[in-house]
């Protein structure tokens, strides 16, 4: 028992050195936002950018926030030649993914179709160019997350957390170079900003890499790269990873079908969908990403030396920080909705009638915040067990869901439709990843007195947002 309190604390440590790093990315990211909202607003031209972007950003947050950690990490852990398989897998994913960037780059319009089925072929072929330099990103984001699951083995999370600062800072450069030049002009320099960004994230990794000798690692395995030792190891991450895919990435999926719909609605609705995504986006990557990730390498770990107690531990403490925190956020979303956004957005070229409909599609995602939380939690035990096709039948049901609510709503309601069905998906996918887990564990936890404080500071807490909400519109119109 001595050794399991030993950890807690330094767990606890890393959670919010990982939270800080990614409030840091997340704040230079909205103020990227704010700037790009000034210089393009939310018009065609910001449209296109979106539209070229959402692939890679989509790919981006899969790796990132999980898919690939979660294949990769138990099968790492129980390699008994962690070089040789980690260097095979890299090689592997980085062929095929240069070689498709490069299909892409000479043939870049089918995809770009394919992300905007609502716009006309003229529209198509303006935004095609900044498909093919944007898709290249996802090479390199690629790279960025192998070497941080790596160091995340180490259980050393502060520089991941803090390089997509990187990103971001290289676009606030280019806006700020040429946000008074033509909305062409600047869709073009972000495209290669967004490059430039991840470049310097691959950086920074690979020299913290070197600082945790991991290179000697990879250096290892490439020299032994055509061990047969590893076969069984490959073939077992290659049976975890396309379900791990599907079953980490639905609010992704969802997000990225949103974007195609919203391109048969009135001009703008993909900006706002943006816009308001990067908003929901903050809390949760700051709290739930930040949490489970630090969690994973811990719970993967327990779970494989049949220390299920100790990892059912870890939960328990995890659910109680994120439902508390989650459900605040939630409720401060919903109800300062319009104040955020004003104060974020509208200014230059962004209207008060943009700042409406971005209201309406921020209070729409807001209520999927805490179920899409939690479900990260609970979802750790499905994927540190093995479990990853389970998680992937359960993010079907959510994803069928949530498309099927989205073709519903998104006539009657437009943009804020696509978030409010998204939410609905988020539920789903909550209630049935916690019946996987298992329902008794659930019901363990919720049934003690934190439940009966948490449903009175939620009440308390929403009556004083509520006052504060009133007098801050009072003072913006």
């Amino acid at each position: 028992m001595g050794h399991i309190k030993k950890k807690r604390p330094m767990r606890l440590k890393s959670i919010f050195t990982n939270s800080f790093g990614i409030l840091f990315s997340r704040v230079t990211g909205l103020g990227r936002d704010v700037l790009m909202a000034s210089a393009l607003g939310a018009s065609i031209w910001s449209d296109m950018f979106f539209v070229a972007f959402k692939l890679p950003n989509l790919f981006r947050r899969i790796f990132a926030e999980g898919a690939f950690t979660q294949a990769f990490m138990p099968s790492f852990i129980a390699s008994r030649h962690k070089g040789v398989f980690a260097t095979a897998i890299f090689l592997r994913f980085m062929l095929f993914l240069a070689a498709f960037s490069l299909v892409i780059t000479f043939f870049p319009e089918p995809i770009t179709k394919l992300l905007a089925w609502g716009w006309s072929d003229t529209l198509i072929a303006k935004t095609a160019p900044l498909t093919s330099i944007n898709f290249w990103y996802l090479d390199l984001i690629f790279i960025v997350t192998f070497l941080a699951t790596l160091l995340q083995y180490k259980e050393h999370f502060a520089t991941t957390a803090m390089a997509t600062a990187l990103l971001n800072i290289s676009m606030i450069a280019a806006l700020w170079l040429y946000m008074k030049e033509t909305p062409q002009t600047v869709a073009y320099a972000l495209s290669f900003a967004v490059l430039i960004g991840g470049a310097l994230q691959v950086l920074v990794h690979l020299i913290t890499l070197h600082h945790f000798k991991l290179d000697r690692l990879l250096l290892g395995g490439w020299k032994y790269r055509k061990s047969k030792d590893v076969q069984e190891e490959k073939k077992h991450f290659t049976s975890l990873f396309l379900p791990g895919i599907l079953g980490n990435s639905t609010p992704q999926i969802s997000a990225f079908i949103d974007t195609i719909l919203a391109t048969f609605l009135m001009t703008g609705s993909v900006s706002y969908l943006f816009y308001a995504n990067r908003v929901f986006q903050l809390p949760l990557a700051i709290i739930a990403i930040a949490t489970a990730t630090v969690l994973f390498p811990s719970v993967s770990k327990a779970l494989k030396n049949k220390q299920d107690i100790l990892a059912y531990q870890h939960l328990d403490k995890a659910f109680w920080l994120l439902t508390f925190l989650l459900g605040a956020a939630m409720i401060g979303g919903i109800l300062l909705a319009e104040p955020i956004v004003w104060l974020l957005f509208e200014r230059g070229k962004f209207t008060q009638a943009q700042t409406l409909e971005t209201v309406s599609v921020l209070q729409m995602y807001m209520l999927g915040l805490l179920p899409f939380g939690l479900a990260k939690l609970f979802s750790l035990f499905l994927y540190a067990s093995h479990r990853h096709k389970k998680a992937a039948k359960i993010a079907i049901y959510a994803l069928i869901t949530s498309v099927t609510f989205s073709l519903l709503l998104m006539h009657p309601m437009g943009a804020a439709g696509l978030a409010l069905a998204g939410s609905i998906g988020g539920w789903v996918l909550f209630v049935f990843t916690v019946k996987e887990v298992g329902f008794d564990r659930f019901v363990t936890i919720v049934n003690s007195k934190k439940s009966l404080f948490f449903v009175i500071g939620m009440a308390v807490f929403t009556f004083i947002i509520y006052l504060l909400n009133h007098w801050l519109m009072t003072l913006i119109r």
